[in-house]
């Protein structure tokens, strides 16, 4: 039963938290209100549970540990100190106490337990009822100091760490945290799942692998990365430097910081106002760690490199042409040393045409076979020698006046 106002009014993840391996590890205390699901293990330093909480997961506690009634446990329970287990709980694993146990009617433990301290069989008393008589017994007695110590170990804000407050009818697993109040998240955290609540706040340089939605507003800190949506239904988005939403906003209205990045697409009714990002944000720091200028560097240009001697006498060097009169070449018009193209393959060469002086062939026998003068008719005629033909100009039939007409043949050559 609870009298006035739940003391668990929201969903309050310390700073440091973390979901690891289906864990839900914390560095205080884990707190669970009534008639809540947490698909998780729990791993914190304290862990109490209001009544009908069901845990599917491991518990370890490296204080006490206190499961009111009807709570169900589908694995094993490991106390570090004293262990409270109210009426008809149920442990499906085994139940391991360092210290003192206090164990209610009807427990079911189905693979046994171990304490190492004191064993009483009764019913404790619910823990905030427990607090509230302890209190009244030491006001009584007029212990005015040790009332006040105790009420500032249990109830003081400024302890070592706070706790995680899971409150009553939610439920939390690796998929989604689903609660009807408000949910706050501290810096620093790493959470697995879609957060439903009616208002989110999110701190600083936290990860959150899910999407977020609410009735209310959404205030994402500086830093922070959401792998998912952020929506809400009737309220504001604030977006803080150095933000990373690598999904969608749907919302009234988006204040959008300038150093913000953003996948998806914005959908805000009432319209988006840009912030500047404030001096020394993450954007801002890589801009002037990537200016050599803020670092004092020398951002002159380097002098050009003088080309190599050999690369500018090539650039410079005339270019020869690429047919030379025969004779001025290289390469002998007469090679018969059986060189790349092979024997005597520049011998067509000798058919060019060449001074008459210059030339290898007798010109003067051509000429005496012409005027008849040299010869029989075997010489004139024979094969291998060369003719001369001509045309009787003048008509008198002694060849005088005619133009030969001169063939040299191969065996001439």
């Amino acid at each position: 039963m609870v009298l006035g106002t739940d003391p668990l009014e929201e969903l309050s993840i310390p700073d440091g938290t973390h979901v690891e391996e289906h864990d839900l590890a914390a560095e205080g205390d884990v707190l669970v209100g009534g008639q809540s699901t947490v698909e998780l293990g729990v791993r914190a330093k304290t862990v109490v549970a209001g009544e009908r909480v069901t845990v599917e997961g491991d518990i370890e506690a490296d204080g006490d540990c206190r499961l009111d009634m009807w709570c169900d446990v589908d694995g094993n329970v490991l106390v570090g100190s004293d262990a409270y287990l109210g009426e008809r709980v149920h442990i499906t694993g085994q139940l391991i106490v360092s210290g003192d146990l206090d164990i209610g009617d009807d427990v079911e433990i189905e693979d046994g337990f171990e304490a190492n301290g004191w064993i009483v069989i009764r019913n404790p008393m619910p823990t905030i009822v427990f607090l509230f008589v302890y209190l009244s017994h030491l006001l009584r007695l007029g212990e005015k100091e040790a009332a006040a110590e105790v009420a500032d170990e249990f109830l003081a804000a400024d302890r070592a760490a706070e706790p995680v407050v899971i409150p009553r009818g939610a439920r939390v697993s690796d998929d989604s945290w689903r609660v009807s109040t408000p949910a706050s998240i501290g810096d620093d955290c790493r959470l697995h799942g879609n957060i439903r609540a009616t208002e989110i706040d999110v701190g600083t340089d936290t990860e959150v692998f899910g999407s977020l939605r609410a009735k209310g507003s959404i205030d994402l800190g500086a830093r922070t990365v959401v792998h998912g949506d952020v929506t809400t239904r009737g309220g504001d988005v604030t977006v803080g430097p150095g933000t990373h939403v690598r999904g969608d906003i749907s919302c009234d209205r988006c204040e959008l910081s300038a150093a913000a990045e953003i996948e998806g697409t914005i959908r805000a009714r009432d319209g988006i106002s840009l912030e500047d990002a404030p001096e020394g944000s993450t954007e801002a720091g890589e801009t002037e760690a990537a200016d050599p200028a803020a670092d004092g560097e020398d951002t002159a240009e380097p002098e050009p490199t003088e080309p190599e001697p050999k690369a500018e006498l090539e650039a410079t060097r005339p270019v020869e042409p690429a047919i030379v009169p025969i004779g001025e070449g290289e390469l002998s018009p007469r090679s018969t040393d059986g060189g790349a193209f092979g024997p005597r393959s520049f011998d067509r060469i000798d058919r060019a045409t060449v001074p008459i002086e210059r030339g290898d062939i007798e010109w003067e026998s051509v000429a005496r076979r012409r005027s008849g003068t040299e010869g029989g008719p075997e010489e004139r005629n024979g094969a291998g020698t060369g003719t001369g033909t001509g045309t009787d100009d003048d008509g008198d039939g002694d060849g005088a006046g005619d133009e030969p007409t001169v063939v040299v043949t191969d065996a001439e050559e």
